[in-house]
């Protein structure tokens, strides 16, 4: 026996409509997750951390933009009845971040009334490693009581964990090798956070450099793969730093001395994590992310609730 999934017969879609909608009795709803990617070829990380989470099926999709996406969300949401929708989902990622966030933007204004799914941003994996790093500083150091400097802070990484420093109260200098660059990441992030303690600076010269580490507790470099921001020598004689944590994992390290296993690591009087410690809560996060997909039809996972998520699942009682 089946039956009609209700509403969704004749459907009209542009020029075409719908056709009838089937499911059998007693069948178990699969959770799909469709994977909409920026790059032409999605992402396979994406693709094994989805399959790991829990989700039975994947559909991958790459060289999607903002333009062509709205009839892939269609198709989402079309062909089960929306009481079913809690099983499907959408994930926007691609190595190209402001692209992914324009998807992410069009893909929730296609969505309407019962006809929605849950959506979740990770474009380059930047809103999970954020929300790991900030994480991680937060098991060591009062935030709101912390002066933080944020190397490559224009970077889609360093933005959005200068974003979340500045969400629990931290004084927060975000570093570019351009002071513009710089200035118009703060005045985006100051428009988030009215009258946040906030400063551009520029790290091209050693005066820049040696200016916007005076005085902090906490170090982030979150620059491309294999640039070191800053020499040994630099970070270890800055008398205030607590906690130093370099997201590279290619050599050599943004941070040199700072190895990409560490995790809480004592260094003289320094704490410091490198990549894969900061990465194992990392994927915690991205995993969970993905399961809470398909506990409703209206999750909406961008950088702060990806956070708030992660600050639930490992610090309940902050």
């Amino acid at each position: 026996m089946c039956r009609l999934a209700d509403g969704l017969n004749d459907r009209p879609t542009g020029n075409r409509s719908r056709g009838f909608v089937f499911r059998f009795f007693g069948d178990i709803m699969k959770n799909i997750l469709i994977q909409l990617d920026t790059d032409s070829q999605p992402s396979t990380f994406d693709r094994v951390v989805a399959v790991d989470a829990g989700a039975d099926h994947i559909f991958s999709y790459g060289g999607v933009t903002a333009d062509n996406v709205e009839p892939l969300v269609h198709g989402a949401i079309f062909t089960r009845n929306p009481s079913d929708l809690t099983h499907t989902a959408i994930f926007v990622g691609g190595s190209h971040v402001p692209t992914g966030e324009a998807v992410y933007e069009r893909v929730k204004k296609t969505l309407f009334g019962p006809f929605s799914v849950s959506v979740m941003m990770d474009a380059n994996g930047s809103n999970t490693t954020a929300a790991a790093t900030v994480l991680c500083a937060m098991k060591h150091l009062d935030l709101s009581q912390t002066s933080a400097l944020v190397l490559a802070g224009t970077g889609p990484v360093g933005y959005r964990v200068a974003q979340l420093l500045l969400s629990q109260g931290a004084t927060v200098s975000l570093a570019s090798r351009s002071l513009d660059r710089s200035r118009e990441a703060c005045q985006r992030l100051a428009m988030l956070y009215p009258g946040a303690k906030l400063t551009a600076c520029e790290s091209a010269t050693a005066a820049g450099l040696k200016s916007a580490t005076d005085g902090i507790q906490l170090l982030v470099a979150a620059g491309a793969a294999g640039v070191s921001l800053i020499d040994a020598d630099q970070w270890r004689s800055i008398a205030t730093l607590k906690l130093a944590i370099d997201l590279n994992a290619v050599a050599p390290a943004g941070i040199p001395g700072v190895e990409v296993m560490d995790k809480a690591k004592e260094r003289g009087d320094i704490l410091t994590y490198g990549a894969i410690g900061v990465g194992g809560t990392k994927m915690k996060i991205h995993h969970a992310a993905v399961r809470r997909l398909f506990e409703g039809n209206d999750r909406r996972f961008d950088t702060s609730a990806i956070f708030e998520l992660g600050r639930h699942l490992l610090m309940p009682n902050v």
